[in-house]
């Protein structure tokens, strides 16, 4: 698998911290993986959960969706802070302990007020995503990081595709409620991984007296790291919430199970070709950004038209191209703009601008279909995605960095 070839090379050269190679690099990732399928693979089943709880008509669902991305997006820069204050290793494991913590509690939740708590606490005591980048950005630096971050995208796609086929499986024995409690057990797992991994290095991430001027001149490309992460991920997302609804419309008596390939088909790319992608676009990551732009603002239009299965299928592959391009190439910006940088606080606000940009799209999405149907998300997100096409074929707004060039 890509994913798993690309972390290869990451124990060759300076850039791998002593003591910390791949072994160490799939050991995070395969615990962030693990630790994802609970707060990945139950959220589409809060319509089965809720009216266990006294929400007959499940109408909090599109609400409590959203519930732990908030909260995780406003506790991810403490948590952040804290990690380089604190040590990266030690936030890490309060994360997975948080998470554990958050689904046991909303396994046996036994009322509705119950069940949010559960869910406002998985987002503040979690942010496993944030944690690990920071923790592997301790640790690695350049091409060794920007190929971990590429692998740890890799690591939420798989679990955002085979989560809920897992779920919905466990369904007829134990149901999706409960699963909460039972599924608690794979965050403790991953702590007790990452309790026998090594504290990272930290002065491979924080810049030396002498390098303080150096690292402290590119405010421009931290700003621009930001700015596309959010669009990117407000463009990506926006689709996702009434992509079933599209398709069951546009052809009618498909199955689920065809309509459920369809919405995985871009993480597959993703899988699929994220290391060639990375080999490509290493060097180049404005460029890359660019061209993902481009094609997922081509791949969401192509929804609009799309009414049969091959057309489906195409548009899906073209969106799935733009979306590994982009997320590869953002992850190789974020590597460069985190050199000389405190890794803990970058990526929480990271995970802030990320997580904010997926909340906004959701409400973009509820707010467009209420008002116009089904294409509305379609053309809020081709529109936001062709503002960051133009932004980001503009050279001379990143004139001041150094690092972020159309060439080297």
């Amino acid at each position: 698998m890509a994913t798993a070839s690309s972390a290869h090379a990451l124990s060759e050269g300076p850039s791998v911290g002593a003591g910390f190679g791949r072994r160490q690099v799939h050991a995070v990732a395969a615990c962030y993986f693990v630790a994802s399928f609970a707060a990945l693979g139950l959220p589409p089943y809060l319509t089965a959960i809720l009216p266990d709880l006294g929400d007959a008509n499940a109408r909090w669902a599109g609400l409590l969706y959203v519930v732990p991305t908030v909260f995780g997006a406003l506790g991810a820069p403490l948590w952040g802070r804290a990690a380089d204050r604190f040590g990266r290793k030690r936030l890490l494991l309060r994360a997975q302990l948080g998470l554990a913590v958050s689904f046991l509690l909303a396994g046996w939740a036994d009322s509705l007020g119950a069940f949010v708590t559960a869910l406002v606490l998985q987002g503040v005591l979690g942010g496993t995503f944030a944690a690990s980048n920071g923790y592997l950005a301790a640790a690695l630096t350049g091409s060794g990081l920007s190929k971990a971050l590429t692998l740890m995208q890799g690591a939420a796609r798989a679990a955002l595709v085979l989560a809920p086929i897992l779920v919905g499986s466990l369904a007829p024995w134990v149901s999706p409620h409960r699963q909460y409690a039972l599924l608690a057990v794979l965050p403790l797992a991953a702590a007790a991984m990452l309790a026998a991994l090594p504290e990272p290095t930290a002065d491979l991430s924080v810049a030396t007296p002498t390098e303080a001027p150096d690292a402290a001149a590119p405010l421009a490309p931290l700003r621009a790291l930001y700015a596309f992460e959010f669009a990117f991920v407000f463009a990506t997302v926006i689709s996702f919430p009434y992509l079933i609804a599209l398709v069951e419309d546009r052809i009618p008596g498909v199955s689920p199970v065809v309509s459920g390939a369809l919405f995985a088909l871009p993480h597959l790319c993703y899988l699929l070709f994220a290391l060639r992608v990375h080999q490509a676009v290493e060097r180049r990551p404005m460029q890359g950004i660019a061209a993902g732009f481009g094609l997922v603002a081509l791949g969401l239009a192509g929804h609009g038209a799309a009414d049969s299965l091959t057309a489906f299928t195409g548009v899906r592959l073209l969106l799935g191209a733009g979306l590994t391009l982009g997320l590869v190439s953002l992850s190789v910006l974020a590597a460069e703009c985190a050199h000389g940088r405190p890794p803990g606080g970058m990526f929480g606000t990271l995970e802030l601008v990320s997580k904010g940009g997926a909340v906004a799209a959701g409400l973009a999405a509820a707010a467009g279909n209420s008002l116009i149907g089904l294409p509305a998300p379609l053309l809020t997100g081709t529109a936001i995605a062709l503002v960051a096409l133009a932004a980001a074929t503009l050279p001379a707004l990143f004139r001041r960095s150094p690092r972020i060039r159309w060439s080297r």
